[in-house]
């Protein structure tokens, strides 16, 4: 496939090259595929199954088979509902494929060796970068959306080795952002933005060492800002992941006086 596939930019001023396309392909011009987890609840701005969160076209590809329920089992049979998800989006001409759940990155290693783009299933991907730019004794405060399936073996499959290196705080019973978790199909929007920045005060004021949050849930990076705001620290979430992952592979030629 790495054969037929082939970046580019096309403008008036250099459109003098052949371009090639794989055969299947029938679109282009989207750099980043996304793989959503099948749920009902609301889906605001800001939300990375939310088309509008960002300023370049991104391309999804549902899990009809993957709910809530099953990938909190971390049922190993999903690997292949992933499979078959990113090859849709490589026949699409993306880039780069994301998951839209932390939780996705128990089978990060495995997609990354099937399909034949880029992968990033989990925003907890980040933690080994952020913490490069903290100092020795500061930590990185995570909020998750459900904590029983957050552990040593998730961390591990994301490539995190320094578990003493986060700070968990579980955000699955508060009651407007428990909608995520309980894929309940209604949600006050301002409440659940005061939850989360209510509980990422409350984890730095119980552990003044942290330096930097990441939020682990797609849900979460509506409110970033309003966390950030608040705290007056990096703010980390799977839009910072994306637009990173975004830039890298679609490159545009650069212009200017020297």
């Amino acid at each position: 496939m790495n054969e037929t596939k082939h970046y580019g930019y096309l403008d008036q001023n250099n459109d003098d090259f052949v371009i090639h396309t794989a055969k299947e392909q029938i679109m282009s011009g989207i750099p980043i595929g996304i793989i959503l987890l099948n749920v009902g609840y609301p889906i605001v701005p800001g939300n990375v199954a939310n088309a509008t969160t960002f300023n370049f076209p991104v391309r999804y590809a549902k899990l009809p088979r993957v709910d809530s329920p099953r990938l909190h089992t971390v049922d190993p049979t999903i690997i292949e509902d992933l499979v078959e998800a990113g090859l849709e989006l490589e026949r699409d001409g993306v880039r780069a494929i994301i998951c839209s759940c932390g939780y996705f990155g128990y089978w990060q290693k495995e997609l990354v060796e099937r399909l034949h783009v880029p992968v990033y299933a989990s925003s907890l991907i980040q933690i080994p970068f952020i913490k490069a730019g903290l100092k020795k004794d500061q930590k990185i405060g995570v909020l998750c959306a459900v904590e029983r399936t957050f552990g040593p073996k998730l961390l591990e499959a994301c490539s995190v080795y320094e578990s003493d290196a986060i700070i968990v705080k579980c955000m699955e019973f508060e009651p407007e952002f428990s909608a995520i978790p309980r894929d309940r199909p209604y949600m006050n929007n301002a409440v659940a933005r005061k939850e989360l920045v209510e509980g990422a005060k409350s984890l730095v004021k119980e552990h003044p060492e942290i330096g930097a949050i990441l939020l682990e849930c797609s849900d979460m990076p509506p409110y970033a800002a309003a966390i950030q705001n608040e705290l007056n620290l990096p703010v980390y979430d799977f839009t910072t992941m994306i637009n990173m992952v975004c830039s890298s592979v679609l490159k545009k030629p650069v212009g200017g006086y020297y």
